[in-house]
């Protein structure tokens, strides 16, 4: 257990037997009355965001993950199947849990998988991942006045801009944490 005031950014906690994972806080002192902690809170289960106040003295249950490096497989209905790259374990994760995170993996791509009690919670993807361009138009010739970009569909369906001089088949660099254009890898 941990005090409220030593929250960070990032930390998961279990409030009521339910993982929350920590997106921002704010320690508050009022003209009148005691301060307090002011946390946004992202249930790990559905997802949503919620704001929640903790006096700095509060006792927090502080909850450690296990992190496992697996490979993404195939999806089957709205599940992803994940193995694991050292036992062969396989994994399934639901499209609510995983969230836009798959807009990023492509089959056979390596992420680190977060565990609870041997459960599954979600992902954590790189800075940045290199996927396939399937479609997108032909650049222009001449639409090089300004910084120009174009819609392309990439091989996990997410669509990003890029640059007018990218075509159909090209390799890039995709920020995880944006989804913007970041290099050709």
């Amino acid at each position: 257990m941990i005090n409220a005031i030593d929250l960070r950014k990032g930390l998961i906690i279990k409030i009521d037997g339910e993982l929350f994972s920590v997106s921002g806080f704010q320690h508050v002192t009022p003209g009148k009355g005691r301060a307090h902690m002011q946390v946004s809170i992202k249930s790990l289960k559905q997802g949503n965001v919620t704001q929640k106040r903790f006096r700095p003295s509060d006792k927090v249950d502080n909850v450690f993950l296990d992190h496992r490096d697996m490979e993404y497989l195939y999806q089957e209905g709205d599940s992803f199947c994940f193995m694991d790259t050292e036992n062969y374990e396989q994994v399934f994760l639901s499209k609510e849990v995983l969230g836009d995170a798959m807009s990023y993996i492509a089959p056979n791509s390596k992420v680190t998988v977060s565990l609870y009690e041997g459960n599954a919670i979600g992902v954590e993807l790189p800075a940045s991942v290199t996927l396939k361009i399937v479609e997108t138009d032909p650049g222009k010739k001449g639409d090089t006045v300004t910084n120009v970009f174009k819609p392309a569909k990439l091989e996990t369906g997410f669509v990003a801009k890029v640059p007018l001089f990218i075509n159909t088949g090209e390799l890039i660099k995709v920020d995880t944490r944006t989804g913007q254009f970041m290099s050709r890898a």
